[in-house]
């Protein structure tokens, strides 16, 4: 990206606005109506905001809350590259209700900049769901990344799981193993399970090692190598397998098992 470029990319989840920015601008104060939570990924910054004066530099999550009156200037002369997501107050004051099991729905930022690798990893990962919401799953991934990412950002405490979690979480698996196909959301699951999204993540990844999303593609993916296996071209085997094409199902199969479709399929036949 220049320098002095700012990008704004096409709203494609509904009270999210998703910015990319690298600059050496100098912003005066102001304030935003929405959430914003961002992680800076080269150079620094100096801000002094409501919650005081702070620095924050490559690697760092950075926050503001609704009508916080902020302000930022680079450190340095080289600027700073950052990435933000911009939410909508109620759809944060959903992700607090449910990780809360209703004791609260409203909530802030309490530290504008967060040095947290694990947190980090989350922004980017969720970052990545935001402007890949059309692909097949992608929504789901979004939805288990946001409860998870805010319950840490906002330090949230969750309530309590129920024992029987683990046949709860069997309710899940099974939705998605009777048709991995179906679009589904973390939201079915959920109301299957008789869970909380933020307790279906946590008690899902317990039960199965993997997170719904992840669980999800694992199952579209047995799909697709049984059909490899059994002669199916590539390109047919991806569609029928639910993924948007050829080129992203190959990038999962070589990340999941070190070797490419087309190689597998030489084997079998």
């Amino acid at each position: 990206m220049p320098k002095g470029h700012f990008r704004v990319l096409p709203r494609r989840i509904a009270g999210i606005d998703v910015v990319e920015a690298t600059t050496n601008h100098s912003f005066a104060r102001h304030t935003h109506e929405q959430f914003g939570i961002g992680l800076v990924h080269a150079g620094a910054q100096t801000s002094l905001s409501g919650r005081g004066t702070v620095a924050a530099e490559a690697g760092d999550v950075i926050t503001v809350n609704p009508g916080e009156v902020h302000d930022g200037a680079p450190i340095g002369d080289l600027g700073r590259s950052w990435r933000m997501l911009y939410l909508d107050p109620p759809l944060v004051a959903a992700l607090v209700n449910d990780v809360t099991e209703g004791k609260r729905s409203s909530c802030e930022f309490s530290d504008p900049v967060i040095r947290s690798p694990t947190l980090a990893g989350r922004f980017r990962a969720i970052f990545a769901a935001a402007i890949a919401v059309d692909s097949p799953g992608s929504t789901l991934c979004w939805d288990e990344l946001a409860v998870t990412l805010f319950a840490e950002a906002m330090q949230l405490a969750p309530a309590r799981a129920p024992a029987s979690v683990s046949r709860s979480v069997a309710r899940a698996v099974n939705l998605i193993d009777h048709d991995p196909l179906a679009s589904v959301t973390l939201e079915d699951l959920a109301r299957e399970s008789g869970l909380s999204r933020f307790q279906l993540v946590r008690g899902f990844a317990k039960s199965t090692g993997l997170t719904p999303h992840a669980y999800l593609i694992q199952r579209r993916m047995d799909i697709v190598r049984r059909l490899i296996a059994g002669g199916t071209p590539l390109a047919e085997a991806a569609t029928a397998g639910g993924f948007a094409d050829q080129s992203h199902m190959t990038r999962v199969f070589v990340r999941k098992y070190g070797f490419s479709p087309g190689a597998y399929a030489q084997a079998m036949n």
